[in-house]
């Protein structure tokens, strides 16, 4: 990685971005670790779970449209591509404000998609498709240079340095990032666990693919413009955590 300010003391990086030596992860083969399903679904999200969600599904287990604007059934300009959505807040906040852009959602868990199924059915969105399974899986089904960004916000952090390798942030993944990204498209992560974020940090200044876009400190202290809190934002508020906005460039 390189930053648009080569001193990254200038940053005040919210941590050693050397403090966490990654675990040895091998052969990468997959970014889903846990349970899939949760509390009961209310008969509602279930119907939707059954009726909606093939009709929004993008099937990656057959070979990608050469153009993936064409998996909407609306004209998009571009393609975004939100990693791990939970709740679908930030995800349904982006495609709302945002008509003519493409957004894929990617989660594995059952009770995440039915809460977003039931605000797509309520709001008639027709400009999110999603994938109900593993990010990893879709980053090498999707064509090369598709998506113009990429948010993973509020990921699982993994505190327990034997699961460290189950973090999404590796360097397999930031490398299939990098092959689906349009040039100068952005890879964008939000975490109020600090030890997470000097992963990332680490992680990313590895990479020769992308640019850490911060030149002042509240360029990743303060969210960016017209951005969505989480349920798990507002948790880590509420708790006292102060979550770091993370904005990585594409280097073409």
């Amino acid at each position: 990685m390189t930053t648009a300010n080569s001193n990254h003391n200038d940053h005040d990086a919210p941590a050693d971005a050397g403090a966490s030596t990654p675990a040895e992860s091998g052969h990468y083969t997959g970014s889903f670790f846990g349970r899939r399903k949760g509390h009961k679904l209310r008969d509602h999200q279930a119907d939707l779970m059954a009726t909606l969600l093939p009709a929004l599904t993008v099937d990656i287990a057959h070979p990608a449209p050469d153009d993936i604007r064409t998996l909407f059934g609306t004209d998009v300009e571009t393609v975004r591509l939100e990693i791990g959505f939970g709740g679908g807040e930030h995800l349904v906040a982006e495609a709302l404000a945002h008509p003519d852009i493409g957004f894929i959602g990617c989660e594995p868990y059952i009770n995440g998609m039915a809460k977003i199924l039931t605000q797509i059915e309520a709001q008639n969105i027709g400009n999110i498709r999603l994938v109900a399974g593993d990010a990893a899986e879709l980053l090498t089904w999707a064509p090369a240079q598709s998506l113009s960004r990429i948010d993973l916000i509020h990921p699982d952090p993994w505190p327990k340095k034997r699961h460290w390798k189950r973090r999404f942030v590796q360097d397999a993944t930031l490398a299939a990032m990098a092959r689906v990204l349009k040039p100068s498209g952005e890879f964008r992560f939000v975490h109020d666990i600090p030890d997470y974020v000097a992963w990332t940090l680490w992680h990313v200044s590895r990479s020769p693919d992308f640019i850490w876009t911060a030149e002042r400190a509240d360029d990743w202290r303060l969210p960016w413009p017209n951005y969505t809190m989480t349920r798990y934002g507002r948790k880590a508020t509420r708790e006292g955590r102060i979550a770091a906005y993370l904005i990585f460039k594409l280097i073409s």
